[in-house]
Formats: C-alpha cells, structure tokens, sequence
C-alpha cells in the first residue's frame, strides 16, 4: 500500500494536461477582456460607416 501511495504521488502523467487547461483558461479571459475593451469602439466606428453610406445613397438617389 506504502509502494502504491509513493508510486501514485511521483506520478506527472495528467500534469501536462492541467497546464493546457490553464493556459487554455488564460487565453479565452484575455479574448472576453480584449472583446469588452475593443466592442464600444467598434460599435461607434460602425454606426459612423453607417451614418455616411446612408447619406451617400440619400445625396445620388434621393431619400
């Protein structure tokens, strides 16, 4: 039972396996953190593209 408990102790085989889930983990927080940052922004810019094709169409062929 000593030998079995030693054995199971020493063993690294799922180690790897935790380290990707973190590492996984870290890169999906640093996407959702990235998206919170950056969206307000494209939201703007968008609404801007928007405002001015709508003007252009409005301008060549009369609202």
């Amino acid at each position: 039972m000593k030998q079995e408990l030693s054995s199971f102790l020493r063993d690294t085989d799922g180690a790897v396996t935790v380290d990707w889930v973190v590492l996984a983990g870290a890169v999906v927080a640093l996407a959702i953190g990235t998206v919170a940052i950056v969206e307000p922004a494209l939201d703007e810019s968008g609404q801007v593209v928007s405002d001015r094709i709508e003007n252009t169409v409005d301008t060549m062929f009369g609202s």
